[in-house]
């Protein structure tokens, strides 16, 4: 059944509530003043918005009006408990006229003296955002006018939260990624490094991710990681890999060992987390690469005088997917005679939906040759990605081992 038309009085009143529009104060501080003429149109002593954690499957309080407390003490209630809770889980509206220990999990509802309390869901679309509630500590009968006013605003509040926290997660995405992502990479004796970095058009920021750095004994680690996923939680997924893999290469030489490692601490700490990961050690003096494939694509590698190949290496299983399982990771030796060329890469690069990912890995071996990496780079994407945004994260490392090393 299609949705009725809202009152006349419901929408008077909503304009009541919502005022002039937007000020410049901050979210926080618009919310409370909504909740608080919200509080004086609909004639109770207090509204109070909370956000839903879809992670955690709980509702946080993030503004208020006559119960500030709610804010200031972080409370928390868990989606289908208590009484905001039960009003995330029916995704209706609810109204208690009992507010106590049996109705209520939140102590501060029943110490205010609430008497009566109405609860909306808080909807953009078919998503859950939040739960909006309302309280009076008299006996206080809410009409169908009162329902709808609150529903209208709830649509209106969940719009805007949204979109704030989308704001949120796509600034502070940008600037984990950034933090992670090498500014600068590392100067080492008888190799060139050049590297590229694009966001997907289409999903935004996500957990690609690649890592150049020096190791004990003259060697020197190469990383290619792919987080499944997008948006902060990839980034923050990604950054916490990251930094266990590069703890995890001080101690082991042997990057099948780092990499089992790796997924040894996803499965345990970061559950449903899955990643694909390449990860190369340069011996000493280059010559060689022992490298570990963890779902990961191979990279490409072309030597003088001879043309370009993906490396033979076994596909081991991605990051986090192992769960209770005992896998043997492998390690192949990768030779890098002077002036050789390596190119890593992720998914991005090579797949799109007008071509196979197959299709893509053997158009990039046929680009790859023993050249600057730079140049390299600018031709692998000018070829690769050209004039199209590409539609997820391309992340692109170039190594050569310089002619003159031995």
């Amino acid at each position: 059944m299609p949705p009725h038309a809202p009152e006349p009085e419901s929408r008077t009143r909503l304009d009541e509530i919502l005022g002039s529009g937007p000020g410049n104060a901050d979210l926080g501080e618009e919310l409370t003043k909504i909740l608080t003429r919200a509080c004086t149109v609909l004639d109770v002593d207090t509204a109070t918005v909370l956000r839903h954690d879809a992670r955690w499957q709980r509702l946080v309080a993030v503004a208020a009006a006559g119960l500030e407390e709610e804010v200031y003490q972080g409370v928390q209630v868990p989606v289908g408990a208590g009484f905001p809770g039960s009003v995330a889980a029916r995704r209706e509206p609810v109204v208690i006229d009992q507010v106590d220990q049996t109705t209520v999990l939140n102590a501060l509802l029943a110490e205010r003296g609430l008497h009566t309390m109405l609860g909306v869901p808080m909807l953009a679309g078919t998503e859950l955002v939040g739960v909006l509630h309302i309280g009076a500590v008299r006996d206080r009968r809410f009409t169908t006018t009162d329902i709808e006013t609150l529903r209208l605003l709830a649509d209106r509040l969940a719009a805007v939260l949204q979109a704030e926290l989308m704001h949120q997660n796509q600034a502070a995405t940008i600037a984990l990624q950034r933090s992670l992502l090498p500014g600068v990479l590392p100067v080492i004796d008888g190799l060139r490094l050049a590297a590229r970095y694009v966001p997907g058009a289409e999903a935004g920021l996500g957990g690609d991710w690649y890592d150049v750095f020096r190791l004990p004994g003259d060697q020197t680690g190469i990383v290619m990681g792919d987080v499944s996923g997008h948006g902060l939680e990839a980034a923050v997924i990604m950054g916490r890999l990251r930094s266990a893999l590069r703890a995890y290469a001080l101690d082991c030489d042997d990057p099948a060992e780092v990499l089992a490692k790796l997924d040894r601490k996803a499965n345990h700490f970061e559950h449903g987390v899955m990643a694909t990961v390449a990860y190369g050690v340069l011996r000493p003096g280059h010559g060689s690469m022992a490298l570990s494939l963890a779902g990961h694509l191979p990279p490409v590698v072309a030597s003088p005088g001879e043309p370009a190949a993906l490396v033979s290496a076994p596909p081991d299983p991605p990051v986090g997917l192992t769960v209770g399982a005992t896998v043997q990771r492998r390690t192949t030796t990768v030779d890098l005679p002077p002036g050789a060329v390596a190119a890593f890469y992720t998914d991005g690069l090579v797949e799109r939906r007008d071509r196979l990912v197959d299709t893509g890995m053997h158009q990039l071996a046929e680009l790859v040759r023993p050249e600057d990496p730079e140049r390299a780079c600018a031709r692998i994407m000018a070829a690769m990605v050209g004039s199209r945004p590409p539609q997820d994260d391309v992340a692109l490392v170039v190594l050569e081992r310089t002619a003159g090393a031995h």
